[in-house]
């Protein structure tokens, strides 16, 4: 399973709702895109390793991008990002998830919902 960037941060902030979905995944992926937007959120070095470390002591595997991941998200940018209001991290996390055919769990299922072919588990805080 793909992990979007707003599970982890809701693990972060202490919800034990998100951290049973982490705990309860055999299978656990990030995108290289949620890897970017958990560091630049951090306050300093220190914050930076405990992501590290938190990532690396639950297994989960970054995906990195690829030419196909870039290509389905511009494909994804054309059709959805006026209507929905998908933003270019959104479409690279659908593209990475689609590509992998591995399922997507996120909080914010509305920018998601209409991308064909994605498997959206909506995960409620």
């Amino acid at each position: 399973m793909i992990f979007d960037t707003d599970v982890l941060i809701w693990t972060f902030r202490g919800s034990r709702k998100a951290a049973a979905c982490i705990e309860g995944s055999e299978d656990r992926s990030i995108s290289v895109i949620s890897l970017m937007e958990l560091l630049q959120g951090a306050r300093d070095g220190r914050d930076a390793r405990l992501i590290k470390d938190f990532l690396r002591s639950f297994g989960f595997r970054t995906v990195p991008l690829t030419e196909n991941i870039g290509h389905r998200a511009v494909i994804y940018m054309e059709q959805h990002a006026l209507r929905s209001g998908l933003r270019v991290a959104d479409a690279l996390i659908a593209a990475t998830a689609v590509e992998n055919v591995q399922p997507l769990l996120s909080g914010d299922s509305r920018h998601f919902r209409t991308i064909a072919g994605l498997d959206l588990i909506a995960f409620k805080s």
